[in-house]
């Protein structure tokens, strides 16, 4: 019979006994939980969950492995995986590697046989909070101490951001998209491209200038990891571009747009992870089941000195789920369109952007 060979400490004390799967490291991040009940692979290789250690709250996880079409990004940088049961025998004839092959691949612990519905709990009525996984042996003392000294990183971005600029056409294009890449998730390119847009994908540090230099018909910022104020160099970019190009955010961009506009951010007490989440749009009075995945959100009162308006809001816990200024064609949600949530209730922001742009060209 196996014995336990790891385990997770919370940064208030709480241990949890487990077994080890994927790499056998240790780390330190921030434990969040996420309530799909498929899409595992999509969730790890999310960049936005750079230095996340995420809690699944369905039990059964990698029972249908991993396949080579279903990556998010090519090089997986989520903190780690604790799930209540590890399939590591999966039945599915599309699979290429098991869960753990993966992680261990790309050097991401995860932790099976804990109780995942206690930690959701915690995290529910506590908030998130920093986690090590560890040795088994490692001491509860030792282990708050490592946690005390891990510095909270702020350079996520530029951590997952590419190093030069790549390019994803398609047959017989309409539009010439420029994305910023800050952890920009490969379906969100697809997307874009079956609308009839040829990519541009650049880092997220590429200048204002740059981005004119390449005569975009719009630009899109991506989804990422982290806190938004620490993107000072993308918000500089919407300042100086807002008004010149159309311009669609979502999740991460959403945030950016909003504080290039003068709106202020919040870190929320544990986030939205996961699909389900009601989202009204408050143009048409429809509600758009819908996918998401951030911390942070955008102050309701802050938008009252900006040109921004609200366009969308989370039924759930009423914060804002979109924001658009018509006057400068921006305009950007807080959900994640692109990963097929009711599964097409949002499908149309994408043809939103295409039109925006057709319009605009039309008008030059």
């Amino acid at each position: 019979m196996l014995k336990p060979d790891r385990k997770i400490v919370l940064e208030d004390g709480k241990e949890y006994v487990g077994f080890g799967f994927g790499a056998k490291v240790e780390r330190v991040c921030e434990i969040v939980f996420n309530t799909s009940m498929v899409g595992y692979q999509e969730i790890i290789s999310d960049p936005s969950y750079t230095d996340q250690m995420v809690v699944m709250t369905y039990p059964l996880i990698g029972n249908y492995g991993v396949t080579d079409d279903d990556y998010e990004t090519k090089n997986p940088s989520i903190g780690g995986l604790i799930v209540s049961d590890y399939n590591d025998m999966p039945s599915n004839f599309r699979y290429t590697k098991t869960l753990s092959e993966e992680l261990e691949d790309n050097g991401i612990p995860g932790i099976s046989g804990v109780d995942t519905r206690e930690i959701t709990r915690s995290i529910r009525d506590i908030g998130s909070r920093r986690v090590i996984i560890t040795d088994i042996d490692t001491t509860k003392e030792e282990a708050l101490k490592k946690i005390a000294e891990t510095p909270v990183p702020h350079d996520q971005v530029s951590r997952v951001s590419c190093r030069k600029r790549w390019y994803s056409r398609t047959p017989n294009p309409k539009f010439n998209v420029v994305a910023i890449d800050c952890g920009i998730k490969l379906n969100i390119i697809r997307k874009l491209n079956s609308y009839g847009c040829n990519v541009t994908v650049v880092p997220y540090d590429t200048s204002a200038e740059e981005i004119e230099f390449m005569k975009p018909d719009g630009i899109f910022l991506s989804n990422g990891p982290g806190d938004p104020e620490d993107v000072t160099p993308v918000i500089n970019t919407v300042k100086a571009l807002k008004g010149k190009y159309p311009i669609f955010g979502i999740c991460l961009g959403h945030q950016m747009i909003s504080l290039a506009y003068g709106a202020t951010t919040y870190k929320l007490k544990f986030g939205h992870r996961g699909g389900n989440h009601p989202v009204k749009n408050l143009e048409t009075g429809k509600i758009e089941i819908t996918s998401q995945n951030h911390s942070y959100a955008v102050n309701m009162d802050s938008l009252k000195n900006t040109k921004l308006k609200a366009t969308h809001i989370n039924l759930l816990d009423n914060t804002i789920e979109g924001v658009e200024c018509v006057e400068d064609n921006v305009f950007s949600v807080q959900y994640h369109p692109e990963s097929a949530p009711g599964p097409q209730d949002s499908t149309y922001l994408f043809e939103k952007f295409t039109k925006m742009m057709k319009e605009v060209s039309e008008n030059a």
